[in-house]
């Protein structure tokens, strides 16, 4: 029973150091450089995105009722 929770244990480490391997590896960007492309894509965007527009009245699968926060 001790050998199965070494062996467990043992691949869940192996498994967490590929996964810090691989995050170690990436390349890492300015969250400054990064936050202006965001805006130009949702700049882009924003006529097709739902959340801003609403959903087309047409789709079937749009809720009848709309849902109200308190």
């Amino acid at each position: 029973r001790c050998n199965h929770s070494s062996n467990y244990s043992s691949i869940i480490s192996s498994k967490l150091i590929h996964q810090l391997r691989i995050e170690a590896g990436m390349e890492r960007l300015k969250i400054s450089l990064t936050a202006a492309d965001l805006v130009q894509y949702c700049q882009e965007h924003k006529r097709s995105d739902p959340l801003l527009t609403g959903i087309n009245t047409s789709n079937p699968f749009k809720d009848k009722k709309s849902c109200v926060l308190l």
